[in-house]
């Protein structure tokens, strides 16, 4: 059969990509191997913040007297039911999506895709045409050869999402978005957590105050974290549980925990698909694409995880809607990387725009600072959040805004605003004249802005 576009993959940019183009009168087919809304939505992003907020539920409950509530007896996790909220939010997510491609007339193809030339792909035996492709096969976890994934003892997020029992001891390498928020759920729950880092700060990404303040809310979580640390090896001993050989600054030592959670980053799926035949260009395991996605194979697209270009779920989704765009001749504006949020749905929630403060200092400019500590912000107050801060990098000459960084409730909202503002153009003076709703947590950005030039009535000045 033949389309105007197949879309291989049904994640966020591979639905969005479909449906926007059959909006754009397009005929249009998604093949999926698997469930409809792909990784992320089934296995990755939006289960996983279900979990979180059954975990922060928990806590609210444990600290109900701060809220001047009493409690009858015990309250304890139960992890079967978390789990069965987790998989139903999913699953709702799952039947959403397969309900939007329907209703856009968006033809599902079950199975594995590959690539045959000339616009032609073969799925499982059956071959279709199209005059683009668009590739969205997503990432998985990475394996590590020192620390095989055996899916009991080993696992990686996909097992972390369904663990029947809660396990006395976890260790968690890796303390990237995806190693800090179980370590966080499963810490929150009562597990014993290790998080073993090799870097010499967790979360290495974010700004360094940022990972310094997360780095204390999970000490006190009573978690471990261990920075500037490297993982030897992983082994299984005769009773069942995970040895874990690793050097940091105590020299070596050996590590013993019920489960080893691998989060050491993600793995494009690019394999199997007919890369190679057709010649598609790959460098460093991502499909090297142009500014609208386009592979040096006419009429191939790539987006999302698979190209590398930052692999987030909103990311791909934005790319997804520009290829289709593209396709049908509507004007494109290319992405900015540098006004695209990144967050990590810990408790504290931490969210960033652009660079830290150390990448900014580094190009050379006048770089400011304003920081606004929400212990002075009120509905933070109100809430039992009032731990972190809003902090603003710019240059002095221009007051363009470089970089943006919160950590605290609300923070992977909030970054929105500041990216819509950056993506404008728009200065650290008109943000801060901005009027801000009273009482919310918003309104640390406002007094985070005015901090940058030594005028909020709560925050100190900037720092030179």
């Amino acid at each position: 059969m033949k389309y105007d576009i197949i879309v291989i993959g049904s994640g966020p940019g591979g639905y969005v990509a479909a449906i926007r183009a059959a909006q754009l009168g397009k005929k249009v087919a998604v093949v999926e191997r698997a469930e409809a809304g792909g990784v992320c939505l089934n296995w990755g992003c939006i289960p996983t913040k279900a979990l979180l907020k059954s975990a922060q539920v928990y806590n609210y409950c444990k600290s109900a007297e701060h809220y001047g509530l009493n409690f009858a007896g015990e309250v304890r996790p139960n992890l079967e039911k978390i789990v069965a909220r987790s998989r139903g939010v999913a699953e709702t997510m799952n039947k959403g999506v397969l309900f939007l491609l329907k209703k856009n007339n968006v033809e599902l193809i079950n199975g594995f895709a590959k690539l045959k030339g000339n616009g032609r792909i073969d799925v499982d035996g059956t071959e279709y045409e199209a005059d683009h492709i668009i590739l969205a096969t997503g990432a998985r976890p990475r394996e590590m050869p020192f620390m095989p994934i055996d899916g009991e003892h080993v696992i990686s997020s996909k097992q972390a999402l369904v663990l029947p029992k809660l396990p006395e001891t976890m260790i968690v390498v890796g303390s990237g978005a995806i190693g800090s928020e179980f370590a966080w759920f499963y810490a929150a729950l009562g597990v014993r957590v290790t998080i073993v880092e090799y870097m010499p700060r967790m979360m290495p990404l974010e700004d360094e105050e940022v990972s310094k303040t997360m780095e204390r809310a999970f000490r006190k979580l009573r978690a471990t974290v261990l920075t500037s640390t490297t993982v030897k090896a992983v082994k299984v001993n005769a009773e069942g549980l995970c040895e874990v050989e690793i050097e940091g600054k105590k020299g070596a030592e050996t590590l013993t925990a019920d489960v080893v959670l691998s989060a050491v980053g993600i793995k494009s799926n690019i394999e199997g698909i007919g890369l190679e035949e057709l010649g598609v260009a790959v460098e460093r395991d991502k499909v090297v694409v142009d500014e609208f996605y386009r592979t040096n194979v006419p009429g191939v697209y790539a987006i999302g995880d698979i190209n590398g270009k930052m692999q987030l779920a909103h990311v791909a989704t934005a790319q997804g809607t520009l290829v289709a765009d593209h396709i049908a001749g509507k004007p494109c504006k290319q992405l900015n990387y540098n006004r695209i949020p990144s967050c990590v749905y810990c408790n504290p929630e931490t969210a960033m725009v652009g660079l830290t403060e150390e990448q900014a200092r580094a190009t050379g400019k006048d770089v400011g600072t304003g920081v606004f500590n929400l212990s002075g912000n009120g509905k933070a107050l109100t809430m039992g959040e009032n731990h972190g801060f809003v902090k603003f990098v710019f240059d002095k000459a221009t007051e363009e805004i470089l970089g943006f960084h919160v950590i605290g409730p609300r923070a992977t909202d909030l970054a929105a605003e500041v990216a819509a503002v950056m993506e404008c153009e728009g200065t650290i003076s008109e943000i801060g004249s901005t009027v801000h709703p009273h009482p919310t947590v918003s309104e640390a950005v406002m007094e985070a802005a005015h901090a940058c030039h030594g005028n909020s009535v709560h925050a100190p000045k900037a720092r030179k």
